[in-house]
């Protein structure tokens, strides 16, 4: 149920309308907004009376919402999410390209790698230190000290992290990591978007997962935001289908579906989405054009020696041409 409150209304009379629907188990979420405030409330709204909330004084109008998920939705929040990932804002125009390697494989190579990507205009680091990997006999990732050596490459270069949670029991690592990703294959681990949303406000990078609809990725932001941390980016990383000439199928259409259904930012990962380095350039461009908020790449120093996904990484010199076409694309992308 949404709650439009009157242009006017003084403050008091909107904190007793809050208190009363704490008072009734409903969590009250306010958005102030340029031309009025709303009030989302999530929870049992069934047994609320509709016609006595409408009725009160500071109440504009009272709309109830079919959707499942009430946080994430654009008719609870109607402006664009902007989002601090350490010191760059991601959402309401504000755009981030996130780049680095697949994992993370010696200090020399993710600070030369770091470097590289922000010198072409990269804002955010990724690197992966825990790594879920299809076969167990692949390069798992190096744990904690991927961890530090990720801490080492930000000391050096000034660029915000970006890294993957695979379990809750690694969190007490993350504290100088900025953005925590939740990967494809965690997108429905509802423990883990409970945790994240429990103990941390930073912002979750929530990646869809390899078959899921719109409406589940958003259900599992909800998981997120309705445990108290509404610091929610959502990630388009392909899906799988029939086709196998690319790694997975990338669905640009999801962009300007989510910015209408959602006023959370959403990012493309065109390296996943295709899996050969050469594709990462045109769909990345294309993603940028569509209006997506931001792009995470993948960026190795020698790819073919790379201990995972080398196949889908651009070089140094490809990223720094993909860079190029993105912002001369910028200032005509849709929304």
């Amino acid at each position: 149920m949404i709650i439009l409150i009157k242009q006017g209304a003084e403050k008091s009379q909107v904190d007793n309308l809050i208190n009363w629907l704490k008072a009734h188990n409903i969590d009250p979420h306010i958005s102030v907004g340029s031309h009025e405030t709303l009030i989302g409330c999530v929870g049992d709204v069934a047994h609320l009376d509709i016609d006595l909330v409408s009725a009160l004084d500071v109440v504009a109008s009272v709309q109830r919402v079919g959707d499942p998920y009430k946080a994430a939705n654009r008719k609870f929040h109607p402006d664009d999410s902007i989002i601090d990932c350490g010191g760059q804002l991601i959402g309401g125009g504000h755009f981030q390209v996130i780049a680095g390697p697949c994992s993370v494989e010696s200090e020399e190579q993710i600070i030369e790698v770091a470097k590289a990507v922000k010198a072409a205009g990269a804002t955010l680091l990724r690197g992966g230190a825990f790594k879920p990997r299809t076969s167990p006999y692949s390069f798992q990732g190096l744990g904690v000290e991927g961890l530090k050596m990720l801490v080492a490459a930000k000391k050096e270069t000034g660029l915000p992290i970006v890294t993957e949670l695979m379990n809750f029991s690694q969190f007490e690592y993350f504290n100088d990591v900025d953005v925590i990703q939740i990967g494809a294959r965690n997108m429905q681990n509802f423990d883990i978007l409970k945790e994240v949303g429990h103990n941390t406000q930073k912002p979750i990078l929530l990646k869809r997962g390899l078959s899921s609809t719109l409406q589940e990725l958003l259900m599992s932001a909800e998981y997120i935001m309705a445990s108290g941390n509404p610091n929610v980016i959502l990630c388009e990383r392909g899906i799988r289908t029939f086709e196998t000439a690319t790694r997975n199928t990338i669905d640009l259409s999801v962009v300007p579906l989510l910015h209408q259904f959602s006023h959370l930012p959403v990012v493309v990962d065109p390296s996943h989405a295709t899996g050969v380095a050469r594709l990462v350039h045109p769909v990345a461009v294309a993603a940028t054009a569509i209006g997506a908020d931001g792009l995470i790449i993948e960026v190795h120093n020698d790819p073919p020696k790379a201990k995972c996904d080398g196949a889908q990484s651009q070089t140094p010199q490809m990223f720094a041409e993909t860079m190029k076409a993105i912002k001369a694309v910028r200032p005509y992308a849709c929304r």
